[in-house]
């Protein structure tokens, strides 16, 4: 089955290069086809969901948001040609966007909430002292 997923390279660290891009999911569910490499879903990580089967770079590979917050901490997004228009138009509702090749994402929701609460603990050391 072939599906438009958010797929973000995390060699280089937590905060990789992301694309929106086509990838060809196995029948099993247990691994997924992108530019070529094969990536095989690990069962926990940190940060990171697969491990390209050929050389060992970790990848975070996950369906696309409707809100455009994909990236974990913001940050550009390309997006490959093959599936821009598919992606503007039934993903995101924005068909006078298809013409972008890139976006920014805001910071996903999946970490604000851990920093918020970080925050008002903070918050509240300082003011006990």
């Amino acid at each position: 089955m072939r599906r438009i997923m958010y797929v973000e390279n995390k060699g280089g660290g937590l905060d990789g290069d992301g694309r929106i891009a086509w990838v060809e999911l196995s029948r099993s569910g247990r691994s997924f086809r992108y530019r070529g490499r094969l990536l095989m879903k690990t069962g926990s990580g940190y940060k990171y969901n697969c491990i390209d089967a050929e050389n060992g770079d970790l990848y975070w590979v996950s369906g696309p948001r409707k809100d455009g917050a994909d990236k974990l901490y913001g940050g550009v997004v390309q997006i490959d040609d093959d599936a821009r228009l598919e992606y503007w138009t039934r993903i995101r509702m924005k068909a006078d966007l298809a013409p972008l090749t890139e976006y920014r994402a805001g910071a996903s929701t999946r970490t604000s909430g851990t920093t918020r609460r970080n925050e008002r603990r903070a918050r509240g050391a300082a003011s006990a002292r």
